[in-house]
């Protein structure tokens, strides 16, 4: 099923399924966040586009069609979905760049740790710890026992975001273990990474770009904030800010380092 129509979505107008846009020999994995779906990275893909990348965005499985099927994938699938993705890329571009907003940075964290030969990461409000207490993880574990999905407040970025409007349990339970999972295999990583956080996320635990900058075994690894973003940095005030900077350090690293 398409995204564009799709009524269990908000912002149902917006294309959001999967893409590949041919470019230059420089490829860029980029994966949308959590309940979201590719309508959330699309602004910044153009943005890559035309600063000559390719880039490849996959709809993860259990996105884009209804909140049930969030509730029946793992993490697991979410993995494979991307390692696909980035093989296909990788048979035309000369090096890639893994990126991914929000739980998609998370998902570019683990498939670095599994594929040495990507070239960096560069991470979008990564989902690798959350703004929740032990409190807010026993209701998510024990709602996620008793009913589908639950409301949310509010959504970052309501006018451009398209995704699930609700919180589907299962699949968030899912979320947590491609945490854990991903935070196992932090040492793993030896490619730079570069982390964005947004000063007025809500989401997304304040050290999260710490936790993963102390416990990557990378030499190059910097973390830049945005000062007027809140989570869902893809979509916010400072894009412009952000594609520029994302740009520029890719091409600091040389294609053939010698």
């Amino acid at each position: 099923m398409p995204t564009r129509g799709n009524p269990l979505l908000h912002n149902p107008h917006l294309e959001g399924d999967s893409f590949f846009w041919q470019g230059g020999k420089t490829g860029v994995w980029l994966s949308h966040g959590f309940t979201a779906t590719t309508a959330e990275v699309r602004p910044l893909a153009e943005r890559l586009l035309a600063g000559g990348y390719t880039v490849a965005a996959p709809l993860l499985p259990g996105h884009g069609t209804s909140p049930q099927d969030l509730n029946r994938v793992h993490w697991q699938d979410w993995v494979q979905a991307g390692q696909e993705t980035l093989e296909t890329l990788q048979k035309h571009c000369e090096r890639v760049f893994l990126s991914g907003e929000s739980m998609g940075g998370a998902l570019a964290l683990y498939l670095a740790s599994q594929n040495p030969s990507v070239a960096g990461l560069v991470l979008y409000a990564p989902a690798i710890a959350l703004q929740l207490s032990l409190a807010d993880y026993a209701k998510l574990y024990l709602g996620a026992l008793l009913m589908e999905e639950a409301p949310r407040s509010g959504l970052d970025s309501a006018e451009v975001w398209q995704g699930y409007p609700g919180l589907p349990l299962k699949g968030a339970v899912q979320l947590l273990a491609l945490q854990r999972a991903t935070r196992a295999r932090l040492g793993k990583i030896h490619q730079p990474v570069l982390v964005f956080q947004g000063r007025l996320d809500t989401t997304v635990a304040e050290n999260a770009g710490q936790l993963i900058l102390q416990n990557i075994s990378s030499s190059h690894k910097e973390q830049i904030w945005l000062e007027k973003s809140h989570h869902t940095l893809t979509l916010d005030v400072e894009l412009d800010f952000l594609t520029q900077k994302t740009m520029q350090w890719m091409s600091s690293f040389p294609a053939h380092p010698s």
